[in-house]
């Protein structure tokens, strides 16, 4: 597990270096479909915008889904369908506030979960050099108890807890300047990693690999296996936080994405007005699909449900990264040297660190399809689905003018 966060943070790496030159030169509200128009083909700005857009929203349901599952630490006889309705209403409800409100509201429940998390940090890191917590990761079968192919086996996994590193790029049309998209998307991949990584190298080591489950939150797990009074409700506390703060962050980004689509002509018109407060209301109704998906999946597939909606989102998430990188590739060599030394944001890797990175997530994309066959549908399902899509509304096609009427 160590190992996949480690590849997944890699990647994310050049993900992050990629879209900090191309956000920091062309701010834009659609960011990588903005980047796959200019740098690619309309086709590529699309299907990154539209899968984006579908996968992004859906991953709103698999928040709801672990939110409704921490509160049955708390309140074991309360059906899970109670909290995800109770907490899509609160989501909506500060989605609808103007953005600098929503922006306070986002910041002070990063700055809760962010705190707790790196305090979880010391706490385990103080837990294994006392030794009053015995050191895991050896056991049950040594460090690569599944072989050492084994941490491929994760890595959709990792690679999906780096996916909030885009979203800088895609608000990245409401920033104040250049050089701090760069910096926002840096400050936020390095802090991505080291909570994360971080947080995963604790969690492996106190507690056994074979022993986590989806029924609570592995952090609570991991203090009531160390009988530390109170941390576990805290712990919970926490991951419910960071559950619904990923989840309202999701929703924010995909209407932004919802509304980008509609400025651009693939979406209804009515999708890109704004409200007097600044905010998308169509278009933020219309992100909220997701909730009506975790709804479906917690009555009739409850046990998977999480996982579902993981591998939906997946694709679309992957998406936006095979194009972000594909696009720098052609934005880099169009460049002279002289030009490239003017990048508000520039990447100390140049295309070739994006040239590796797309290598790596075409790899882990194709290892996921060729793990499971229900990946594989689904992706070349999604992508054919996108393809006609693109035909259906292009400029000129009847379809098309009907959707922007």
């Amino acid at each position: 597990m160590i190992l996949s966060f480690v590849l997944a943070a890699s990647i994310s790496w050049t993900v992050a270096l990629a879209l900090g030159e191309l956000a920091s030169t062309h701010p834009a509200a659609g960011s990588f479909g903005v980047y796959g128009d200019l740098y690619l083909n309309r086709w590529a700005g699309f299907i990154s915008r539209a899968g984006y857009w579908l996968a992004i929203a859906v991953s709103i349901g698999a928040e709801m889904v672990a939110s409704a599952t921490y509160m049955q630490f708390w309140f074991a006889s309360v059906p899970a369908l109670v909290w995800v309705v109770v907490f899509s209403a609160f989501l909506l409800a500060i989605n609808f506030l103007a953005v600098h409100n929503y922006g306070r509201f986002e910041f002070w429940f990063a700055m809760i979960k962010a705190s707790v998390v790196a305090t979880f940090i010391m706490l385990g890191g103080a837990l294994l050099l006392t030794g009053r917590a015995a050191p895991q990761y050896t056991s049950h079968g040594g460090f690569f108890p599944l072989g050492p192919a084994a941490p491929l086996l994760a890595l959709t996994f990792a690679i999906y807890t780096f996916g909030g590193v885009e979203f800088v790029a895609v608000a990245s049309g409401e920033s104040v300047s250049a050089q701090a998209v760069g910096s926002a998307l840096r400050i936020t991949f390095f802090t991505l990693t080291l909570l994360y990584l971080g947080a995963i190298v604790i969690l492996v080591g106190i507690m056994p690999w074979n022993r986590a489950g989806v029924t609570e939150s592995p952090f609570v797990t991991v203090f009531r296996s160390v009988s530390l009074a109170g941390a576990a409700h805290l712990m919970n506390f926490v991951v419910l936080t960071a559950a619904l703060s990923g989840a309202s962050a999701a929703l924010y980004i995909s209407s932004r994405m919802l509304f980008s689509l509609a400025r651009t002509g693939w979406a209804p018109r009515a999708l890109g007005r704004l409200s007097a407060k600044g905010t998308p209301t169509l278009a933020l109704l219309a992100s909220s699909y997701g909730i009506v998906v975790a709804l479906v999946l917690e009555r009739w597939a409850p046990a998977k449900a999480f996982e579902y909606i993981l591998r939906g989102a997946f694709f679309g998430m992957m998406l936006s990264w095979i194009v972000s990188l594909a696009a720098h590739i052609n934005f880099r060599r169009r460049l002279t040297a002289a030009q490239a030394a003017e990048i508000p944001a520039r990447s100390p890797l140049g295309k070739w660190g994006s040239i590796v990175g797309l290598l790596a997530v075409l790899a882990s994309t194709g290892k996921t399809w060729w793990d499971s066959r229900i990946n594989l549908i689904v992706g070349l399902t999604f992508l054919i689905a996108l393809t006609v899509l693109y035909f259906l509304l292009s400029p000129g096609s009847r379809a098309g003018r009907g959707v922007r009427e």
